[in-house]
């Protein structure tokens, strides 16, 4: 009896193989309990643990999330409330404050996901590992295998890596957003849709470009946080500097201060001096901050009242000009020859008669 349930059980039976032993007196069911408590209950303990745990996780990462997106809109509040006027130096309209915030929220909510769905496949993927090594498979070859395989589609598949790396990066740095103004060198529009993988961006005549995330080298954002648009006023030479600077400063105050819809100047524009001397005007130089995107509306904004404000003060919007000077050569005959055939002195010519 002992050596049957040895041989049916091993040398330190368990209690489940042993009950069914002695229940059925058989050793092919003692050794199906026996295999079944072994490997398939722990390979189900092993995935309960993987399930717990990446629940945990999971929870831990969408904690930090609202915490995250609490404290957002607590800043967004507390900027709201603290929002100040004109005469104060800096005016950021409610709106463009709710855009800000609901920017910082998509992206900390992006990045979540991207977290959770690493943190599922790095826990179950070792959680599949540790089964199938219950299991008393050998790993060494399929974990080479899977190198090898790994390796090729590295190979073929590098671009796409770098892709969705890169564009991990651009969320964790906050590069750029739907709506911002982005110069990525061949092309300069606003961005209409951001993946892991491609940007897309829209250019001033419509065109739409695809930009993997991998190939774009450098960005320059034309609209983060905030906006400057620097323009140079040429006036003529013969106009009087101090009043021109006064006029230019008081249409740009004027528009600054209207707090206009698409046009928003946040700060108070500033005359920076003479920029320059040209061949047929001098420039002055205007800078003003707006709200992000809105730099080339306030500035034809600008430019369209001081032409008015121009005229009204009598100050010349200079063109190119040029002095020619034209000479005339003298044939015989003419006015021009008889003139300086007269003026000319007399020369002494000897008396051939004599």
């Amino acid at each position: 009896m002992l050596f049957d349930l040895a041989d049916a059980c091993g040398p330190q039976p368990g209690w489940v193989c042993e009950s069914v032993y002695e229940a059925t007196d058989s050793e092919l069911w003692a050794g199906a309990a026996r295999w079944l408590v072994n490997k398939p209950a722990k390979v189900a303990i092993i995935l309960v643990v993987a399930w717990l745990l990446n629940r945990f996780v999971r929870r831990v990462i969408a904690s930090f999330v609202d915490r995250t997106t609490a404290r957002i809109d607590m800043d967004h509040a507390q900027r709201s409330a603290g929002h100040r006027g004109i005469g104060d130096g800096m005016a950021i309209r409610p709106d463009a404050l709710t855009t800000q915030s609901e920017r910082r929220k998509q992206r900390t909510e992006t990045l979540g996901t991207v977290l959770c769905s690493l943190a599922t496949a790095v826990i179950y993927s070792t959680a599949v590992l540790v089964g199938l090594g219950e299991f008393q498979i050998n790993l060494g070859p399929l974990i080479a295998g899977a190198g090898v395989v790994g390796i090729a589609i590295g190979f073929g598949a590098q671009t796409v890596v770098r892709d969705f790396l890169s564009g991990i990066f651009m969320l964790i740095e906050d590069q750029y957003g739907i709506g911002d103004i982005i110069d990525f060198g061949d092309a300069t529009g606003v961005v209409e849709a951001v993946s892991l993988r491609t940007t897309r961006v829209r250019d001033v005549e419509g065109t739409v470009w695809f930009v993997p995330n991998g190939e774009i080298k450098r960005i320059g954002n034309k609209s983060q946080l905030w906006s400057r648009a620097v323009m140079d006023i040429e006036v003529a030479y013969d106009t009087d500097l101090g009043t021109a600077a006064t006029v230019i400063k008081e249409v740009a105050d004027s528009v600054w201060g209207d707090q206009l819809e698409s046009a928003t100047i946040v700060e108070e524009p500033e005359i920076w001096g003479v920029q320059s001397f040209g061949a047929s005007a001098i420039a002055i130089r205007l800078v003003i901050k707006t709200e992000p995107g809105e730099q080339f509306a306030a500035a034809r904004e600008i430019r369209g009242r001081l032409k008015a404000a121009f005229d009204a003060a009598g100050i010349e919007i200079p063109f190119p000009q040029h002095s020619v000077w034209m000479r005339q050569q003298p044939t015989e005959g003419s006015p021009v020859s008889s003139v300086l055939h007269a003026q000319r002195p007399a020369a002494d010519v000897p008396d051939l008669e004599a």
